[in-house]
């Protein structure tokens, strides 16, 4: 059975990210049988990490706030997580079911694609968000 999204729920969870009265921080999409829904969210990006578990696909969307001493400004991660125990067959299916998380999340600065723990880094992804362009004023004083 082909795996459907529920746009509706998800686009409000991405709104919420994305609404900067909002403290929510990220969402994540998950699995529900075969249909895409918004699952966990919060502010801590540790509490993301938790959720990323070995036996588990999910999708997240991360606000992350970049910048220097002279502009402070939000970027936004999508990032897709593969548990090592996940099945090949499951692993094939993440690029088709990932283009129906992209109808609803449709900006962000970086996409990843993460299936081990370390790279899961909350350092490590704002490294690779800052790289993706805009002013850096900090240069200067190097």
């Amino acid at each position: 059975m082909a795996t459907k999204i529920d746009k509706d729920a998800c686009r409000e969870a991405y709104n919420l990210v994305r609404d900067d009265n909002s403290d929510v921080n990220w969402v994540i999409f998950k699995y529900d049988g075969h249909l895409i829904v918004p699952g966990s969210q919060g502010t801590a990006y540790e509490e993301f990490k938790d959720k990323c578990t070995d036996d588990c696909i999910l999708f997240g969307f991360h606000r992350i706030i970049t910048g220097d001493a002279m502009s402070k400004r939000a970027k936004f991660a999508l990032i897709t997580w593969i548990g090592e125990s996940v099945t090949v067959l499951q692993r094939a299916k993440v690029s088709t079911d990932k283009s129906l998380v992209k109808e609803v999340v449709q900006n962000f600065a970086k996409e990843f694609v993460i299936c081990d723990q370390q790279e899961l880094g909350e350092e490590y992804i704002k490294q690779e968000l800052e790289k993706t362009g805009g002013a850096n004023y900090d240069a200067q004083l190097e």
